[in-house]
């Protein structure tokens, strides 16, 4: 009996590799489209170019950028004038460039995000 209920268990076992075999098989299909789409100059999401406002062009420059390059320019920004609370390293204190695009003396990292989509078109 317990060589019936081996056989059982790795019957079933066989079955599972088959079914990730063939998962694979799917996606590997997939992946050369997948690549495509994901090769560098491609148009939308973060990869998108947008143009900066006044405000947001004073920090990052002119000219469309994307998203990325955008957010990128920012914290090379912050960290080159050494704009991040040094108590709270998630606050960024507002200089004369950041404060008309803040709105405020100081900010959370987190709402840069939030910044630099009112800022864009």
């Amino acid at each position: 009996m317990a060589t019936a209920k081996k056989a059982s268990e790795m019957k079933a076992a066989g079955k599972a590799g088959a079914d990730k075999a063939a998962s694979k098989k799917t996606a590997s299909t997939k992946a050369p489209a997948e690549k495509k789409a994901s090769a560098k100059g491609r148009s939308d999401g973060a990869h998108a170019k947008v143009k900066p406002s006044d405000k947001l062009a004073a920090v990052v420059g002119e000219g469309p950028l994307a998203r990325t390059e955008i957010v990128s320019k920012m914290w090379e920004y912050i960290k080159k004038n050494k704009l991040q609370n040094p108590d709270d390293g998630r606050e960024i204190m507002a200089d004369d460039k950041l404060g008309p695009l803040f709105g405020e003396k100081k900010v959370s990292m987190f709402q840069l995000n939030k910044i630099i989509s009112a800022n864009v078109s």
